[in-house]
């Protein structure tokens, strides 16, 4: 991995346009081929990001460019659209590269695991007509618990909690903001699926337009004796 902290402007070009005024930044540029821009705030959600793959190329402004300060022009080229993460360095101020080695992964708790087995296993239960794509789907920022396609052949990512707050349904907002600048995807909604859901965080979802879905976890392990119930 390769961390540049920079004084530099981004630009990205394609379905989106955004773009972000000079100041001091994170540059990080990862083994397989992404590129985020982080600033010193926002906790570790990136400010813009290009996902792999991608390739980045470095060269030289064009004199108008280095008028204006500009010392290096990298431009992050999406190898599956015409996007790009143009990004102008004015001053580099470090610049080191480190071999992170493989990584294990994320290792969830017992049941926060068995909850995305069982609804990889039952995945009907989100509704009539789904079907699995997989589980631990890859981003460049982390995995997505399922990622599932509902009974009208729309993509779905579902991101799973044994008690959902308001941070589960951040993660998952910055989730389908990402895999919906993929057009072999979009459009992706939302599904915030938890044991317990605390009513802020069901605001907020409903708000970005997110479902929200309690799981029982003993009936889906098949330990609920219904006929032993009264109600």
């Amino acid at each position: 991995m390769r961390l540049v902290i920079a004084r530099c402007s981004v630009d990205y070009v394609g379905r989106l346009k955004a773009h972000l005024p000079l100041a001091t930044r994170l540059l990080l540029v990862k083994s397989d081929g992404s590129v985020l821009v982080h600033s010193d705030g926002g906790s570790y959600k990136p400010l813009n990001w290009m996902s792999p793959p991608a390739t980045l190329r470095v060269t030289t402004p064009e004199e108008t460019e280095v008028e204006e300060g500009v010392v290096e022009q990298w431009t992050v080229q999406s190898a599956k659209t015409d996007d790009r993460l143009i990004i102008n360095i004015y001053e580099q101020l470090h610049d080191t590269s480190h071999d992170l080695g493989t990584d294990p992964g994320l290792i969830k708790d017992g049941v926060e695991a068995d909850l995305q087995r069982l609804l990889a296993e039952q995945i009907e239960t989100l509704g009539a007509g789904y079907s699995l794509i997989r589980r631990e789907y890859f981003t460049a920022i982390g995995p997505v618990d399922i990622l599932a396609r509902d009974g009208e052949g729309r993509t779905v990512a579902v991101e799973l909690k044994r008690r959902g707050d308001i941070d589960g349904v951040e993660q998952l907002t910055r989730y389908l903001e990402l895999l919906n600048r993929d057009p072999l995807l979009a459009p992706v909604r939302g599904i915030f699926a938890a044991q317990q859901i605390k009513p802020q965080a069901k605001v907020l979802a409903n708000d970005r337009g997110i479902d929200c879905i309690t799981l029982d976890y003993d009936a889906m392990r098949g330990v609920d004796d219904s006929e032993s119930r009264l109600f």
